[in-house]
């Protein structure tokens, strides 16, 4: 067993919409601004949230999601990138305290239970007074292993944060650290799958830098870091990869497509892999020299006419796909990329084709949730019948969704067949995180490797 002395806090909310990933922004940019080295970390499987981290830090920022690591893996993780930060952030996902279905499991409280993270509740002072008193006594006593220690007090003026400073105290027994009045031109914009993303927002620095210059005026910096300080040893389990094989692999990395867990990426890399990252949407062809491509979630029907007028990568893909059996790991975005058409009403835009079938948005969510997935025959990533946990997000459906693996969801309520999966390919709906069975990642590797050796 291992251990690493890392000074650590975690911000969460009694629910989503209360100002935790403003207010973490704001708090990455403030402490780096005060010298100190941050990692950050968001739980559960969001892949924006930690985009917006990683620009203000100019880190990679990672997730922590106890579905599909597992708490040994989700410690390694933790430990592994914090190692040579001077503090490190976790944000919370949703409410502090939900989780899979009607349990905490997989929540933010639980993440906080794994990696023994102090807590600080972002509480939206909007319209109450004392009965901010109960709710942050309520989310600090509904479990006697909280880590509630601190809360900020979000939407509210000075006047009114400092009048009720004191009785919100005393009554909690949890120490107000600070406040953020309304900062109406620091907003992010949603879409239908969360936030924006970072990349999208022109003036993001510039609010990131509003965002610092009031934490460190209306929070109370020194008490944070004290808070921090007083974590104990992270202890975890040393996991060691070997280097299977040298082999260039392209990643599709633009507007499009920007959903990657970057520890998955990472474990590619430890695993000998060479990332190259490539744009479908501006690129005319494939990186040269490659053994292997990733196509991850994102964007893909925003830009749908930009993809479909880019003819050369259109044929790169599936001359490499389909012709040439080149490795392709394709999820969600990247899956939908991979099928003959896109359609919007009337509308037909035409993809790369390596799948039959078209896609199309729909009104409402589709399989929403984590899901256990089960290999139904051998293919590149696996041996039948082996087991990785995914999650599905996205609002699109398609005519062809697959059937080499068995999806169902963690609450044991619905089951449903998916993905696309042979000797050379995996192409479906599900989001997965390659540490949640690192013999996937082996698996994928091993397979450029041999393209590489046949070619």
């Amino acid at each position: 067993m291992a251990e690493l002395q890392i000074p650590r806090i975690m911000i969460s909310a009694p629910g989503s919409g209360s100002g935790k990933t403003t207010i973490v922004c704001g708090l990455l940019k403030a402490l780096m601004n005060m010298g100190l080295k941050t990692a950050a970390f968001k739980s559960g499987p969001d892949y924006i949230d930690p985009m917006f981290h990683s620009k203000v830090i100019g880190a990679k920022s990672r997730n922590l999601d106890l579905f599909m690591l597992g708490e040994e893996t989700t410690k390694y993780l933790a430990a592994k990138n914090s190692c040579d930060a001077d503090i490190a952030v976790f944000e919370g996902a949703m409410g502090f305290y939900d989780g899979m279905g009607k349990t905490v499991e997989a929540s933010a409280y639980k993440l906080a239970c794994t990696c023994d993270v102090s807590v600080i509740l972002v509480v939206n002072g909007k319209g109450a007074a004392l009965s901010l008193a109960a709710q942050i006594k309520g989310f600090k006593d509904f479990r006697p292993d909280s880590h509630i220690v601190g809360a900020i007090i979000n939407n509210v003026n000075p006047m009114s944060y400092m009048f009720y400073k004191d009785v919100i105290e005393r009554e909690t027994g949890v120490k107000l650290i600070g406040y953020f009045p309304v900062m109406t031109d620091c907003n992010f914009e949603s879409r239908h799958l969360g936030l924006v993303t970072a990349e999208e927002i022109g003036d993001l620095q510039a609010i990131v830098d509003r965002l610092a210059v009031q934490a460190a005026k209306s929070i109370d910096m020194e008490a944070l870091l004290e808070i921090a300080r007083k974590a104990c040893p992270l202890q975890y389990e040393e996991q060691n990869i070997e280097t299977i094989g040298k082999v260039r692999i392209a990643v599709a990395q633009d507007k499009a497509f920007c959903f990657y867990y970057q520890d998955a990426l990472d474990l590619l890399s430890e695993l000998g892999a060479e990332l190259v990252p490539f744009s479908p949407l501006n690129d005319k062809y494939l990186p040269e020299n490659c053994q292997g491509i990733i196509l991850g979630g994102g964007y893909p029907e925003i830009y749908a006419q930009q993809l479909a007028d880019n003819h050369t990568m259109l044929e790169s893909i599936r001359k490499a796909v389909v012709q040439q059996g080149m490795p392709c790991f394709a999820e969600c975005g990247g899956f939908m990329y991979l099928l003959e058409r896109y359609c919007e009403g009337d509308k037909i835009y035409f993809w790369v084709g390596a799948v039959e079938g078209e896609t199309s948005m729909t009104k409402k969510l589709n399989r929403f949730g984590y899901v256990h997935l089960t290999a139904q025959h051998d293919n590149m990533l696996c041996h039948k019948d082996e087991m990785i946990n995914g999650h599905e997000f996205h609002y699109s459906d398609s005519t062809n969704n697959g059937s080499s693996f068995l999806a169902e969801k963690a609450s044991g309520k619905g089951a449903w067949h998916c993905a696309h999966a042979g000797k050379t390919l995996y192409a479906g709906y599900p989001h997965i995180h390659l540490w949640g069975n690192p013999e996937f990642a082996r698996n994928f590797v091993k397979h450029c490797c041999e393209y590489k050796q046949e070619k």
